[in-house]
């Protein structure tokens, strides 16, 4: 290859550069974490995880779950994060930035685990675009109230707050049949025995489940919105073991329904919400078996629930205590790759 040659093969791998740079996403695809669908029923299902919560470590329960989905049942999982924008860091506490939501446009489901989000309209744009368009959701624990605008409420998306009065309720309500009314259980002290509500011991969600527990404390709920069917009703326990007897002066709550949403463009997707989710709720084979379920109901795969999901642990899985700032501090997402 003579030197005329080599400068223009220089030249024309210059181009390549500069046009495969000018594709790149505006966020770094280090911000988020992508779990590979192995084989199984969900081969090529994508799901979406979008977490951010300051108190029950869904960025830790969540990548666990991403996993379980992938490596057991072969759904493709992308997990985003709360990540600080300053140090590409995992954190919680940044209440306004979770990127990648562009994902939601390709997505077969949308998992949901955030609490009390201020997110720019750039990014909160995905979330309700998938709303919307009428895909499943999946909601967890502090999803009731997964939005709270205070700093930007002139933003089209305020009306999704917790406590939104025109917009009864906001997001969690609207969307996932209920918002935060109040603890129901005593936090900390008192945890849930999840008992299947009666009628439903033949839903395919439920199949294969034999026990459900967790030291979450039991959510209060009020009238469950729309067509909110329970599925699983909190006993309150006395103690944070599972053995502790119930305490008989609390009535049973549901902490998991069924429903549908119907977005602004018409369409209809199914629902799932639980109020469990507390970190060390997955600890339980029950409840994620539940999840797994859950998922394969709200994808419109019910027949293809197995007699029994395997949910096992997927690498290991020790999450902080709960509590606002008691995350992992310095994570990157890459840190959850498998």
């Amino acid at each position: 290859m003579n030197k005329t040659q080599c400068l223009i093969v220089i030249c024309m791998l210059a181009a390549i550069s500069v046009i495969c740079t000018s594709c790149l996403p505006a966020e770094p695809q280090g911000s988020w974490v992508v779990y590979q669908g192995r084989q199984g029923p969900g081969k090529g299902k994508h799901i979406v995880f979008v977490t951010g919560d300051e108190e029950y470590r869904s960025e830790e329960s969540m990548p666990q779950l991403a996993r379980i989905l992938a490596v057991h049942h072969g759904f493709t999982c992308t997990v985003l994060f709360a990540v600080n924008r300053q140090t590409g860091r995992i954190d919680p506490q940044t209440l306004d930035n979770i990127p990648g939501l562009e994902a939601l446009e390709k997505a077969d489901l949308m998992l949901l685990f955030t609490r009390f989000r201020e997110l720019p309209d750039d990014q909160m744009k995905y979330i309700i675009d998938y709303t919307d368009s009428g895909g499943p959701i999946l909601g967890l624990r502090t999803s009731t109230h997964a939005f709270r605008y205070e700093k930007h409420k002139d933003s089209p998306y305020a009306k999704y707050s917790f406590r939104d009065e025109k917009f009864k309720g906001g997001y969690g309500r609207q969307v996932l049949g209920e918002t935060w009314v109040s603890h129901y259980g005593n936090h900390q002290k008192e945890s849930t025995r999840g008992l299947v509500a009666e009628g439903m011991e033949h839903h395919p969600i439920v199949k294969g489940i034999e026990d459900i527990w967790g030291p979450s404390d039991v959510y209060a709920v009020t009238t469950l919105a729309g067509d909110s069917k329970p599925l699983i009703l909190g006993q309150v326990l006395k103690g944070m073991n599972p053995h502790d007897k119930p305490n008989s002066e609390r009535q049973l709550v549901p902490v998991a329904w069924t429903k549908t949403y119907t977005g602004s463009r018409g369409k209809t997707g199914r629902v799932f919400m639980t109020t469990m989710g507390h970190g060390g709720d997955l600890h339980n084979e029950g409840f994620r078996r539940l999840l797994v379920n859950a998922c394969y109901w709200c994808l419109g795969m019910a027949d293809r629930i197995p007699a029994k999901s395997k949910v096992d642990i997927v690498g290991r899985y020790d999450p902080n205590p709960i509590g606002v700032g008691g995350h992992k501090k310095g994570l990157k997402p890459s840190d959850h790759k498998l």
